[in-house]
């Protein structure tokens, strides 16, 4: 058997043909139906694989293959047991199909597809349920990844059996097969839009009260990123309930046989509250500076690189800290630094310190081994009433998932942890669970999208009083039992969602209704929020409900086997296999296995195992072994790429950025791909070093370079960088001045009245920074304050709102 089968020169087709991706969103709960084609048009069978990525919170539920006519459906089966089967049934000459789950990160799926004889075809059909996050704009946020980046796998790491999945990348112009998508969308509210970061068909409502609708993408989408879908509902923050009934083929008082209820909360918050900004906390940045931070921010090659994005967000939290408070600066790649040697008090001194070592940092760290730098940050003690805020920017994936999430999930008594992925194939598991451990909040950045708002409505999050002493009350009927399936909630925010998972048990004859009470202290003052909900079961809702609460409790349960600390109970294991094989839901420790025995006849000739190209976006991939290559239209074959030349790959990939590479397809788009080592044999070396595209370098946002002059304080200077930034001249800065009014004072109404004039559409960017600004104006208490402005807007030509400064 060939180690890897790859495109030749000659172009031979691997068997995948198409993807029909069908999505069905209820509500903020989406299913989706992907159906895989395969056609086998080589004159010898194959074996063909293909790794993809799934949102890190999907419960796969339903795995079938279609062979001619004849339809079967997979069983859950432990993953030891169905990788023998699977090999028993090509080594007979039977067709065999398994999906298993990464075992170290669970948005990482393999399809093996066994034994296709020659001229044979066969589809896939491949079902998920998963919950859809909701944004800063109340949009819900449902994404069908299109790129697995690469895998760093730190050094010492055994890796496990799974650990050496082969992938391999062409850039996206020549991925061989097609995508079509489509998409329902029902809620018990309107549905407002549906936007897309892909080109969309019209929207169509499908009835007059407008809670049905449908999208798909607009023709000739080639699937060269991942398909983003921003659904808006009005009154999407009522809180909800659903009561799904038990599957009648289940056991009354297991799990897919009792009703599960699902619970949406979203506590208020008084405004009086939310205004107030917090003075104190210790505040830990940790950047990503892998090779592929390197990378655009999206697929034009004029706009600044994801590394550039982070320094100005960087920038932006810098001076939007509070006095008086704590913080540092991490970045991490193959190994970690650090600005200083434990965080130190924000003040001037410290500041311009930061600013400076920002501004030099490039991605120039190699690949993405967050862990060590995690551990490092652990390791240093809080600081007395200085609560710890953990902000991590990455665009990768790592190899070690959940070992990383444990890590956070075994610290978060002390720290929240914030997280923000960049880029189109940033982990969602990784992302979402970095914050749903820490108890922060995640965000995603991907195509045009700016950073720095995202961030900034993260810091208001850190910034606000913490919720204390969360805890759930249940009230149900006489005769009703609850057992809770989701893990206690840790962390409340203003305008976020909480979804909570119970199974119900036993019945009542005398009540019909149930309620649930989350009570916590908010700013030292007591709160609850109540929600009462129907017990009668929700009518139609194919057991997403229960899929969804089985994922919930199977993630659990195998954070609890994985925690190194936790006394091991050697039934964790066993009892995931079983929920999983009850529920029909995926875990890491089972996996999805068909067997069709056909004609029963043995298929002659070798087995060639194909492994499916996924399109390069932002990184290069490539396999252990073996790699395909593109350069000005000229393919690298199997044949002039033997696995021989290259044994001493390592089992995963590295980003390390010594030289740069351009990739152009029939199209002329450029990708820029990092190598790892000039090793001869390895998969890029033997591209030659081709001389980087030059990516011009935008011209400083205004915004930011207004920003950049604060000072710790709050206040500006008067100096001609500060009068460049405003677009006026020194002369015209000082000749306007008040007499009466000292400098600061008046650089720092100039900047204010500028940031209200003519940057309100980036408000929720410098909206921190100009409340720092005004506590410092009201500090200084100098007369001839209304003068000054009426002064400034004079000399910058435009008008604001009288009270723009709370004075």
């Amino acid at each position: 058997m060939n180690c890897c089968g790859l495109l030749t020169a000659q172009k031979e087709p691997v068997p995948l043909k198409s993807i029909e991706v069908e999505l069905e969103v209820r509500d903020h709960v989406a299913t989706v139906v992907s159906t895989l084609t395969y056609e086998n048009k080589e004159d010898k069978p194959v074996e063909a694989v293909f790794v993809f990525p799934l949102p890190g919170d999907a419960a796969v539920c339903h795995f079938s293959a279609k062979i001619g006519q004849t339809q079967i459906v997979a069983e859950v089966k432990e993953k030891q047991q169905a990788r023998e089967e699977y090999d028993d049934a090509l080594s007979s000459g039977q067709q065999a199909f398994l999906l298993e789950e990464s075992e170290q990160s669970p948005d990482i799926f393999t399809l093996s597809v066994g034994s296709l004889p020659p001229g044979e075809s066969a589809s896939i059909k491949l079902e998920y349920v998963t919950e859809l996050a909701v944004q800063a704009d109340d949009g819900l946020r449902f994404c069908l990844p299109a790129v697995l980046n690469p895998r760093c796998q730190p050094q010492g790491s055994g890796g496990s059996e799974g650990a050496s999945v082969q992938v391999t990348s062409v850039p996206a112009s020549l991925v061989p097969y097609s995508l079509s998508f489509s998409a329902r969308v029902s809620s018990p509210r309107p549905v407002s839009k549906v936007e897309s970061n892909c080109s969309l068909d019209p929207l169509q409502h499908l009835n007059t009260e407008q809670t049905q609708a449908t999208a798909k993408l607009a023709a000739g989408h080639k699937f060269d990123r991942g398909v983003e879908l921003l659904i808006y509902y009005k009154d999407a923050h009522q809180p909800t309930a659903v009561v799904e009934a038990g599957q009648t083929t289940a056991k009354t008082g297991t799990l897919m046989g009792d009703p599960v209820v699902m619970l949406s909360l979203y506590p208020e918050f008084p405004q009086s509250v939310m205004s107030s900004v917090a003075s104190c906390g210790e505040f830990v940045f940790l950047l990503d500076r892998s090779g592929s931070m390197d990378c655009p921010t999206d697929d034009s090659m004029q706009e600044a690189t994801r590394i550039c994005s982070a320094r100005d967000t960087l920038l932006l939290l810098l001076k939007s800290l509070p006095m008086g408070c704590y913080f540092n600066i991490y970045s991490f790649g193959d190994t970690y630094e650090y600005i200083f040697p434990k965080s130190v008090e924000y003040c001037e001194k410290t500041l311009e310190e930061a600013v400076k070592k920002v501004e030099e940092m490039a991605a120039d760290l190699g690949g993405t081994e967050i862990l060590d730098s995690l551990k490092h940050i652990y390791s240093q003690p809080c600081i007395p009433n200085q609560p710890r805020q953990l902000f991590v920017f990455t665009d990768g994936e790592v190899f070690n998932t959940k070992e990383v999430i444990n890590l956070v999930k075994t610290n978060s008594g002390s720290h929240r942890c914030f997280s923000f992925g960049i880029g189109e194939g940033a982990s969602s598991a990784l992302i979402n669970g970095l914050a749903k451990e820490g108890g922060g909040h995640a965000q995603f950045i991907t195509g045009t999208d700016r950073m720095q708002p995202k961030v900034m409505q993260s810091l208001r999050f850190a910034l606000q009083p913490a919720v204390e002493d969360i805890s759930v009350t249940w009230d149900l009927p006489k005769g009703v039992s609850v057992t809770v399936l989701s893990p206690p909630i840790t962390a409340v925010f203003q305008g976020q969602r909480s979804l909570l998972y119970a199974q119900l048990t036993g019945q009542s004859s005398e009540a019909s209704e149930g309620s649930v009470m989350v009570k916590y202290s908010l700013a030292g003052h007591p709160s609850q929020s109540q929600l009462h909900f129907s017990l009668k079961p929700a009518e139609d809702t194919g057991l997403t409900v229960h899929r969804l609460g089985a994922r919930t409790l199977i993630r659990s349960l195998e954070m609890e086997e994985k925690d190194d600390e936790a006394p091991q109970d050697e039934g964790v294991k066993e009892r995931v296999v079983e929920l999983s094989v009850q529920s029909g839901v995926s875990s890491s420790y089972t996996a999805f296995i068909v067997v069709h025995k056909g004609n029963g006849k043995p298929i002659e000739g070798p087995l060639v195992r194909r492994n499916i190209p996924t399109s390069i976006l932002g990184g290069m991939m490539y396999s252990q072994c073996c790699a395909i290559s593109v350069l000005n239209d000229i393919m690298v074959s199997e044949d002039s790429l033997t696995c021989e030349d290259v044994d001493d790959c390592e089992p995963m990939w590295r980003n390390k950025v010594d030289d740069e590479y351009c990739l152009s397809d029939a199209s002329e788009e450029c990708r820029r791909i990092s190598s790892d080592e000039d090793v001869d044999g390895s998969p890029l070396a033997c591209l030659g070093n081709v001389e980087a595209p030059t990516i011009k370098k935008p011209p400083r946002d205004p915004l930011l370079q207004l920003v950049s002059l604060q000072k710790a304080s709050g206040y500006w200077l008067l100096n001609p960088a500060l009068a460049a930034a405003l677009g006026k001249t020194s002369e015209e800065v000082d000749k306007t001045k008040p007499p009466a009014v000292n400098q600061e004072m008046w650089a720092t109404i100039l900047a204010l009245i500028w940031l209200h004039a003519f940057k309100m559409d980036a408000k929720e960017e410098w909206e921190l920074l100009a409340m720092k600004a005004v506590s410092w104006l009201h500090a200084q208490n100098a007369p001839c304050v209304a003068e000054c402005v009426e002064a400034g807007k004079a000399l910058l030509g435009c008008e604001v709102q009288k009270d723009f400064l709370g004075l």
